[in-house]
């Protein structure tokens, strides 16, 4: 496989990965309105494993450095297909709904809410 075709299929597995975290921050307040406590702490839990993984790699994705293997780029979407303004702002913006989702979690499961 060329490089062209190898930095493709990282990006595509890179997408597909943030998507599931995505969602999973996403889905987080859902479940816990719909009283699914259970399920958001299991997402809180899976996109802590994700935390976890980025801390461990200086708060960047693994892949990143493997699809820099394949290209010179680096401007912040070169191994994601997600749109500049996101990849530039992706820790930011779903960090704090993580954050959010987890407090409201947190709150939910000490009052009885949701």
């Amino acid at each position: 496989m060329d490089a062209a075709s190898t930095l493709r299929a990282i990006k595509v597995i890179h997408t597909l990965v943030w998507a599931v975290f995505a969602g999973s921050i996403l889905a987080i307040p859902v479940f816990t309105v719909r009283g699914d406590l259970g399920l958001a702490w299991g997402l809180i839990g899976l996109v802590f494993l994700e935390v976890i993984v980025l801390l461990v790699n200086r708060m960047r994705c693994p892949l990143t450095d493997v699809a820099a293997r394949y290209t010179p780029q680096r401007q912040d979407n070169f191994d994601i297909y997600l749109p500049l303004w996101l990849a530039r702002h992706n820790k930011t913006v779903f960090g704090g709904l993580y954050l959010a989702g987890v407090v409201f979690t947190v709150w939910a499961s000490a009052f009885g809410a949701g």
